[in-house]
């Protein structure tokens, strides 16, 4: 591979700088993308192979970052284990059928679920194919938690409150939910590796939302579950955003290679957290990239003092926005890059 630094920042190798990425960096801020978007739904995209193949190479391309990262959704898992899952245009996610009891749950896909999703390990082949070793593929899915919430919600939502309700008032029918979403899980994350991904992350998007105490039961058994059972496969970053106070314990308790972190965490608290056992990642702001290029490059760098260079990963602290301009995109990645210790 030519570029290794994803790789050797995993490990907690030496690297010159440190590797850059987006999250999300393949979607609606580049105009290539908009124009397939035009063209094609949602869920064609995401299950065409050769779309997906196309939408993930474009930043590596355009913008330059250090790693691809799979085109492709988190709620695909849903779907593939029963659920009708569907995209409303200027709203996001829609599942009209929900999960509110143990039948609901009973009825759910588990065993063949992963075989579901073929689309997705012919677009990891495919993807490593064009990328012919120029940087490593990034494999994803999302954290039980986070999928539990768009399963008995049915949407989007800022607080998720009927999932928050239905994991405390009803913990069985909880568990066994999130123990299925586990297993499915598992089983995608590893076939994602056999087709070729080089690193896995699981994105707890809406972990934050627990209190610490809610997050131990209804967030942290699965997670680590996942990263102690992945790691043996590929290095597995877990994000359980807004979720700062579990730092210490998943760098003590799972076998993940590194912890993202947003931007809501200051660097030297997270280090501080975490001790150095494991690699970090994040915690750009993305409002932060509609400053001037100038600007953004200034604050990369402080970022990157605050943390340090070695066992970091550059990145934001979520998803890049839809409207950040290109060449503010370029500016984060090439401040990175020109980046002196």
């Amino acid at each position: 591979m030519q570029n290794h630094l994803l790789l050797k920042a995993l490990k907690g190798e030496p690297v010159k700088r440190p590797p850059v990425w987006m999250m999300r960096q393949a979607g609606r801020y580049l105009p290539s993308y908009m124009e397939l978007r035009r063209k094609y739904d949602f869920f064609t995209r995401v299950q065409t192979p050769q779309l997906a193949c196309e939408i993930t190479l474009q930043p590596v391309d355009q913008i330059g970052v250090d790693a691809a990262i799979l085109f492709s959704d988190i709620l695909v898992v849903p779907q593939a284990m029963g659920l009708d899952v569907q995209l409303i245009e200027h709203k996001g996610p829609y599942l009209p059928k929900t999960i509110q009891s143990h039948s609901d749950i009973s009825r759910l896909e588990s065993d063949e679920a992963a075989d579901k999703l073929q689309y997705v390990y012919d677009a990891i082949r495919l993807i490593k194919k064009e990328l012919n070793g120029k940087v490593p593929l990034i494999g994803f899915a999302g954290a039980p938690f986070t999928i539990l919430c768009y399963m008995v919600e049915g949407k989007g939502s800022k607080n998720f409150e009927r999932a928050r309700q239905f994991c405390v008032s009803k913990p069985l029918e909880a568990h066994s939910l999130l123990s299925k979403i586990t297993d499915v899980t598992i089983q995608y994350l590893i076939r994602q590796v056999k087709a070729g991904a080089d690193v896995i992350q699981v994105f707890d998007s809406w972990s934050g939302l627990l209190s610490p105490s809610d997050f131990s039961k209804f967030a942290r058994p699965y997670l680590i579950q996942i990263a102690n059972e992945l790691s043996a496969h590929a290095p597995v970053i877990l994000f359980p955003k807004g979720s700062w106070y579990a730092l210490e314990d998943l760098a003590v308790n799972s076998k993940a290679s590194a912890l993202g972190v947003d931007w809501c965490i200051s660097p030297l608290t997270a280090r501080t957290l975490t001790a150095g056992r494991v690699t970090l990642q994040g915690n750009f702001d993305p409002a932060h990239l509609h400053l001037s290029p100038e600007d953004i490059t200034q604050e990369v760098h402080d970022m990157i003092r605050q943390f340090g260079p070695q066992r970091y990963i550059v990145n934001l602290g979520h998803g890049i926005t839809p409207d950040v301009p290109v060449q503010n995109a370029k500016a984060f990645v090439e401040a990175v890059k020109s980046f002196k210790s």
